[in-house]
């Protein structure tokens, strides 16, 4: 049920107020009632809302009394205690991102400010009420000439004028520019207004006089249309004069008129009535319809010589063209402030339902905002004012990592509006937050539980667990490079470069080598391989004949194409088995040794090494085998070695060769069998890891 409320009175509002800001001044130097009498006349002249211009006279009254909430529920009821509080968080929010320490100001971090300000207006009326603070304090600037103008010039560009151009407030918007711009470019606004030769409301009425001139000819000639003119601000001149480089005589859209018909074929019938019965600069015809803008804008444009001998822009367009020009990719605010968009993909959405909101009679603040309305994100503050973009649920963590990675790791407590909280607290836009920091520190995996909710972002997320794998991977550095010193001990080759090894075995570095070995990757046979004598020098472990032409069946592994009964025997580095690729390596005196194609050894061989390569591919005989080794590591149990044991005989796989180590709790189990192909070694591997306490099972 509603609450029922008694009209407000301003005049008994101003009188109510009045004894509370006597004496009582602004940072910039202008009295309070004064002010808050400038704000009530602006938004007088743009919507009649008692409780919005009740606000704009009590703006002031949460500084002077004890208990502001209830002293004003009880004079002026809920929603207009909601107003002035929800401006006063607004307000405050606005002084800490104008009063950052060094040279850092709102005009350097405008999307980021503009973003907060629209995420904190829970009623937004209030953005109206701080548009017309600001266009007050511009005035007053004016009137006075007190320093701090051009600040203040600056910041309402970057931030407050665009806001109010994307709420289509555009009698304030004008203002706003204009006055920014005598304050922050005096020269060049003191030219372009003494180019103008005629106040602003000598240039208002000749348009005005065009329009209705323009409005007659369509009604005598049967064209429904809507006509409207705006005579363009010195702001808007000097932009262009700037963008295009043109001095002002150059200009002549200074005036314009837009015309809004029904349908494509009226635009152009409108343009032909114009031409027709005004003086055209044909010159500056554009056909927008037939050939659109990079950015989706249609109309038709085209200046004729207006009263005075002045130029006149004409725009044509369509119902649906304007509205697409007005909120769709191609709205004024899209191409004209020139700035790069970060505030996600509704925003379209909340300008067009902003301006809905504005428009309506009710009770703005009984409207309930569109689900798709609501902003995922937060805009928080650091200590020196500068607005941070977070992701909607964000922490403290997320704060500090969001700022810099190691501020994140050495992240220990954190302040928020200077009290302290814990770190898996949900902050909220407009809150000030401190990280409280170590010397030295390290994330702790309680981060990355979801159920203890301390991190929210998935970037927060990711720097976590990238701290955790490399403090896992120095580990397995420092552990591999320990396994390799001991295996180059044991074959006694410990004055074998690491370098030299790393390159010989395909690694790209010395860390890489010790990684390999470190998480088992990188055999003991291996290296005994890589730092032994070349590969031509190498025994062979079992010779075959090779045939004279491929149809030949006599058993045998490999054949060389080319080369009659040539000696070959597989190399114990790689261990290649069908149907792996494989190359042959012509040695001095010892026939082919027959390698996998990815070996390492092949890999690198200089270019005299590459000249002995040789083609080859394995026999057709399914009788043959191969050796091949394998590495399981499992959890130590009684029976493990039995069970594995038994896959072998049932696959009928002989067991050449085995050894064993173990690592902390684990075991590291390495067979040498004999298999016919690599189908059988998958089934193995795969019948393996099915038993009991086996963690993984390889190929080495």
């Amino acid at each position: 049920m509603e609450e029922s409320k008694t009209p407000l009175n301003l005049a008994e509002v101003r009188r109510i107020i009045e004894p509370l800001y006597e004496g009582q001044v602004l940072f910039t130097g202008e009295p309070v009632m004064s002010h808050a009498e400038g704000v009530v006349d602006i938004l007088r002249g743009i919507r009649n809302d008692e409780d919005l211009l009740a606000a704009g006279y009590l703006f002031f009254v949460w500084d002077q009394l004890k208990n502001p909430k209830e002293w004003l529920t009880k004079h002026f009821g809920k929603s207009v205690c909601e107003l002035v509080t929800n401006l006063k968080v607004v307000l405050d929010v606005s002084e800490k991102a104008r009063s950052r320490e060094g040279e850092a100001k709102i005009s350097e971090q405008p999307d980021a400010v503009r973003r907060l300000l629209l995420a904190l207006c829970q009623d937004l009326r209030v953005v109206l009420l701080r548009l017309a603070s600001r266009l007050q304090t511009l005035r007053y600037f004016a009137a006075s000439k007190a320093p701090g103008a051009d600040e203040y010039g600056a910041e309402t560009l970057a931030l407050y004028s665009p806001l109010a151009n994307r709420l289509g407030i555009w009698q304030m918007k004008w203002e706003l520019e204009d006055l920014s711009l005598r304050f922050t470019k005096p020269k060049e606004f003191g030219q372009i207004a003494a180019a103008l030769e005629e106040t602003r409301e000598e240039r208002v009425a000749s348009i005005q006089e065009a329009v209705r001139r323009i409005q007659k000819l369509l009604v005598k000639n049967n064209i429904q249309a809507s006509v409207s003119g705006r005579p363009k601000h010195i702001y808007s001149i000097w932009k262009k004069m700037c963008k295009k480089n043109l001095k002002f005589e150059q200009l002549y859209d200074v005036r314009a008129v837009r015309i809004i018909v029904d349908t494509v074929e009226k635009c152009y019938e409108t343009l032909s009535l114009i031409q027709e019965n005004s003086e055209v600069l044909s010159k500056e015809f554009d056909d927008y319809i037939a050939k659109p803008k990079p950015n989706g804008y249609q109309s038709l444009h085209t200046v004729v010589v207006g009263s005075q001998g002045k130029p006149l822009e004409i725009q044509i367009r369509t119902r649906a063209m304007h509205e697409f020009a007005e909120l769709g990719v191609a709205a004024h605010w899209r191409y004209k402030e020139g700035s790069k968009r970060k505030a996600g993909e509704n925003e379209e959405d909340r300008v067009a339902w902003l301006r809905q909101m504005l428009a309506w009679k009710s009770d703005v603040q009984k409207s309930p905002t569109p689900d798709k309305l609501k902003d995922e994100n937060i805009y928080v503050l650091t200590p020196q004012g500068k607005v941070l973009d977070l992701v909607a649920g964000s922490t403290p963590i997320d704060f500090a990592y969001h700022l810099h990675t190691e501020l994140g790791h050495r992240c220990r407590g954190a302040k928020v509006d200077g009290a302290m909280v814990p770190l898996n607290t949900k902050l909220q836009s407009g809150q000030t937050v401190e990280i409280i920091t170590v010397k030295v520190g390290a994330p702790s995996r309680d981060w990355l539980n979801p159920e203890l909710g301390f991190v929210a972002s998935p970037r927060s997320r990711t720097k976590v667990r990238q701290w955790f794998n490399a403090q896992e991977m120095e580990q397995a550095i420092s552990a591999g490079r320990e396994k390799i010193d001991k295996d180059l001990a044991r074959i006694g080759k410990t004055a074998f470069k690491l370098e030299e090894l790393a390159k010989k075995l395909g690694f790209n570095s010395v860390d890489e080598l010790c990684l390999a070995a470190g998480k088992d990757e990188l055999g003991q046979k291996a290296i005994e391989n890589a730092v032994a004598p070349k590969v031509e020098e190498e025994k062979p472990i079992e010779t075959v004949t090779t045939a004279k032409k491929a149809t030949h069946h006599d058993k045998g592994k490999v054949l060389v194409v080319g080369i009659d009964s040539l000696l070959t025997q597989l190399a114990r580095c790689c261990h290649p088995v069908p149907p792996d690729e494989i190359v042959g390596f012509v040695t001095r005196g010892r026939g082919v040794t027959v390698h996998r194609a990815d070996c390492p050894n092949i890999l690198n061989l200089d270019e005299e090494g590459h000249d002995r390569l040789i083609e080859v591919s394995w026999t057709k005989d399914t009788d043959v085998s191969y050796p091949v080794e394998i590495l399981i590591i499992a959890s130590d149990r009684v029976g493990l070695l039995k069970d594995i044991s038994e896959i072998f005989s049932k696959e009928k796989q002989p067991v050449i060769a085995m050894s064993s180590s173990r690592n902390k709790e684990d075991v590291h189990l390495t067979f040498t069998i004999e298999i016919k192909c690599s189908d059988d070694l998958k089934r193995t591997l795969n019948s393996i890891r099915d038993i009991k306490g086996v963690l993984s099972a390889r190929r080495k």
